[in-house]
């Protein structure tokens, strides 16, 4: 397998790539903002009920607020992320082969080994890339032929690195 395939200088591109790497960071902030809520919610609720006093509601309206702005924090970092990286736009490309990644992008360049990948999730726009736990890159479709998509996305299979 050989793919090749050119990235065009985009000022929208790094800014869907580092909104996308960082929505899978960040996922577990909402996840933990909404347990924070609930509960502070439920104990706002039942400590006005059985009327447990002051003290004790101001705990709960802290996790409420705490889990607010925890659910909101990976939002703001991503909307972040897009604003910051928009100045990053340079034209690349990928070269995808049986052994590697390579992505070149400018004047840098760097890739990685397909014996090193755990495993592809498959987004609407994107493949991400993890190496170990944390998403290394990201491989656009769109910018792909039709037969290198499939291509691609049957040696990953094969592979083991993304579901069928």
């Amino acid at each position: 397998m050989h793919i090749r395939f050119d990235v065009p200088a985009d000022p929208a591109y790094p800014g869907r790539v580092a909104a996308v790497l960082s929505g899978v960071r960040l996922r577990r902030y909402g996840h933990i903002g909404a347990v924070l809520f609930a509960v502070g919610a439920i104990g706002l609720a039942v400590a006005h009920v059985v009327g447990w006093g002051e003290r004790i509601s101001q705990l709960y309206v802290a996790m409420v607020v705490g889990g607010l702005l925890s659910m909101l924090y990976s939002p703001w970092v991503r909307s972040r992320a897009r604003r910051r990286s928009s100045g990053y736009a340079v034209e690349g490309s990928y070269d995808i082969t049986d052994d590697n990644i390579m992505m070149h992008s400018g004047s840098e360049s760097g890739g990685i080994a397909w014996d090193g990948v755990d495993r592809v999730v498959d987004t609407p726009e994107f493949w991400i890339v993890y190496v170990g736990r944390m998403p290394a890159t990201v491989i656009p479709r769109r910018f792909m032929s039709a037969e290198d998509v499939e291509t691609l996305r049957t040696f990953m299979v094969e592979r083991g690195l993304l579901g069928a």
